[in-house]
């Protein structure tokens, strides 16, 4: 991965998160310096402890055959939330668990959609 690719998910994560923090799923964001700093650690958590949960996660995939894998990647990206949220502060979980299970998955929905209307 490049630099640019680098910055263009950090912009994008960063504003996927000032997004996310106006609709109502306890998901908080201070301000989108916040943002900013909120994506970044995300990114760096996730590039941490993905691989780490994984292996953890490699047996029940493994003895489900892999039938509940994307199950155990969702769980990885809310952990990863979950983490980031209580690193940074200004970045919140107001719900906790419930806000970390809808702010992963919309992050993951509006991501893909910046991406696809910027031909990503």
């Amino acid at each position: 991965m490049n630099i640019v690719t680098l910055l263009i998910v950090w912009v994008v994560t960063s504003i996927s998160l000032l997004i996310i923090s106006k609709l109502p799923f306890g998901v908080e964001v201070d301000s989108p310096q916040k943002a900013f700093l909120a994506a970044a650690v995300l990114g760096i958590v996730t590039a941490v402890v993905r691989p780490i949960l994984s292996l953890i996660f490699t047996l029940p995939d493994l003895l489900t055959l892999n039938l509940l894998s994307g199950i155990f990647t969702f769980m990885i990206a809310v952990v990863c939330f979950s983490i980031a949220a209580w690193l940074v502060e200004g970045f919140r979980l107001r719900f906790g668990i419930w806000s970390a299970v809808l702010g992963a998955f919309t992050l993951t929905i509006i991501n893909s959609l910046i991406y696809k209307l910027l031909g990503v």
